[in-house]
């Protein structure tokens, strides 16, 4: 069965105030757990809400399951697209979705959704992008081997030398993004691999929008998409992308270092 997501605004008074947007990529084995637990968070919740799946061109059951969980729950949205990679799925979704406050979510669901409370108003505060992070106070990694650790912060030293100073954790899979901020983001985005939430970050922080990040408690899943040899070359060949656009000025904005 083809589900889409319609097309077009919601209405204003059917506009859910959160838009939960998991990228999902033969993710056939755990989508209905992670959907169902989300589900039964967000049902208790306070507000208006849908959840978004954007089908990055699996070839596995993914969609089947996805479609036949939206007929028991029609706030869940089924967005096909193909295959191009998890930053083009997260782009192509939050993009899709109409709520004021966009979560990305990973389907491996390594984060305690009820933390998703912290991500929201009245606990954001100000910002207008807010990143899970697995460092600083008050945040907690459970179960994970002390070599993907290390290899972790090594990349986030570089990352932070190159681009980004003053972020501890670009690259957990939980953030948020108010409207405004997304419109602002994500049509500038070119990475569709693993680095876009480096080039996320960089131009959210070159156009002024205020990032918060909010210390989570994390935990390791053995059967994470992410490959630390094949995949982490792939990242440092898309932020030496990203630093070059950045010095071009492709991403409508002086450089930040000039913004200083």
């Amino acid at each position: 069965m083809r589900v889409r997501a319609p097309e077009g605004n919601l209405s204003q008074v059917n506009q859910p105030d959160l838009a939960v947007v998991i990228p999902a990529y033969n993710e056939a084995l755990r989508i209905e757990s992670t959907l169902r637990d989300v589900c039964s968070y967000l049902q208790s919740s306070p507000w208006r809400w849908e959840i978004r799946v954007v089908d990055d061109g699996s070839a596995d059951r993914t969609a089947e399951i996805v479609a036949t969980v939206a007929r028991e729950e029609p706030r869940i949205r089924l967005q096909r697209e193909p295959h191009r990679g998890k930053g083009g799925a997260v782009t192509a979704g939050l993009l899709a979705a109409t709520a004021s406050y966009r979560f990305l979510c990973d389907a491996d669901l390594s984060m305690p959704i009820a933390e998703i409370a912290r991500f929201m108003p009245p606990a954001l505060g100000d910002a207008q992008v807010a990143i899970g992070s697995r460092e600083g106070a008050g945040a907690r990694r459970v179960g994970e081997p002390w070599l993907r650790h290390i290899a972790g912060r090594g990349f986030n030293t570089i990352v932070r030398m190159m681009m980004l100073d003053d972020i501890q954790d670009t690259q957990c899979g939980f953030k948020m993004f108010t409207a405004a901020a997304v419109e602002t983001i994500f049509p500038r985005v070119q990475v569709e691999g693993w680095a876009f939430d480096i080039e996320v970050l960089y131009i959210a922080k070159l156009h002024g929008l205020r990032i918060r990040e909010v210390p989570i408690e994390w935990h390791y899943r053995a059967d994470s998409r992410l490959r630390m040899g094949r995949d982490g070359l792939d990242m440092l060949r898309e932020l030496t992308g990203i630093k070059r656009r950045a010095k071009n000025g492709a991403y409508g904005a002086p450089p930040v270092s000039s913004q200083r």
